[in-house]
């Protein structure tokens, strides 16, 4: 029997650095959220927060109207809801409504889609902007792809954890948008380190320097609250041995899904090829672990201060 969607009852499986500020959010407004991660300081933590902590994926899952999941890669996503041992699929009641808010490829998103709806159950494919400020202050970009009655449903759960919500089409839709977000992010991060150091090099002061682009015609996001180099902008990784925020090794992962987007659809894009080799060897020279923004190490030498 189908059952009606009350958007009361809420699992949220996987609550690293951006999930679990996502399910504090939803127990802070109300909801009924139980939660699930591998991690036990990650559980402990969304215990404090006002969240129910479950035994496993399918516990939190069992008798839940909608489940979130926020997981590292496509495998994870299909073993959780259907190639695994115990797959969601067959836990999860019939008509409720999944929200996968991973960064995964647009395929798995279109596979697991199809292997819910077979079981009657919902899914929308949600990735997320806006890093792990916007996860704390619910303020993230949501980029759906489903069904315009999915998003529709979800819409409040959305609200609640994120400030702008948009429907980017069908199943996959979201993927393929937050790839090229990304793709941009990296090509614009970059240029931004590039033109930063260029100017260090020849005298200028970085923070005089990022201030006339800012508000000159090569303004853009990292400028404006995400400046790269140490001690231009007090609350960015960079202040803080660009520590937190958004890893390298991620940003290298969501580079690989746009190279595969491109090629699937014969879309040239040389600059983002160029961002991906220069954030690949970032990574290979042993700076995964640090957020992306990091690539400005990449430009400067010893004498800048490092």
């Amino acid at each position: 029997m189908t059952r009606t969607i009350t958007m009361t009852r809420i699992a949220f499986i996987g609550l690293g650095n951006m999930g679990g500020p996502m399910a504090a959010n939803l127990a802070k407004a109300g909801f009924d959220v139980h939660a699930f991660d591998l991690s036990r300081e990650a559980l402990a933590s969304a215990k404090s927060h006002g969240c129910e902590v479950a035994a496993s994926a399918a516990d939190a899952a069992r008798g839940a109207d909608i489940v979130i999941s926020m997981l590292p890669a496509g495998q994870h996503v299909r073993s959780l809801f259907v190639d695994g041992e115990t797959p969601l699929k067959e836990i999860i009641e019939q008509g409720a409504l999944v929200i996968d808010s991973s960064t995964i490829d647009a395929e798995s998103a279109r596979d697991v889609a199809a292997a819910l709806e077979k079981k009657g159950i919902g899914f929308i494919d949600a990735p997320v902007s806006g890093g792990v400020g916007g996860a704390q202050a619910g303020t993230l970009t949501f980029i759906v792809g489903g069904s315009e009655e999915q998003f529709n449903r979800a819409r409040p759960v959305l609200d609640v954890m994120g400030k702008n919500i948009f429907h980017a089409g069908e199943h996959g839709a979201g993927q393929v948008a937050k790839a090229c977000n990304n793709m941009m992010l990296a090509i614009l991060m970059a240029g931004t380190c590039e033109a930063i150091n260029m100017g260090v090099k020849n005298g200028l002061d970085p923070a005089v320097l990022s201030e006339i682009m800012k508000q000159s015609s090569g303004g853009n996001w990292a400028l404006n609250v995400y400046n790269p180099y140490p001690g231009v902008m007090e609350n960015a990784p960079a202040s803080n041995d660009y520590q937190g925020g958004f890893l390298t090794d991620l940003m290298v992962k969501d580079l690989g899904l746009a190279m595969d987007i491109s090629q699937q659809s014969a879309a040239p894009v040389p600059m983002g090829s160029a961002a991906r080799a220069l954030f690949t060897l970032h990574k290979a020279n042993g700076h995964g672990r640090l957020d992306f923004s990091s690539l400005m190490t990449f430009y400067r030498d010893k004498k800048d201060g490092e």
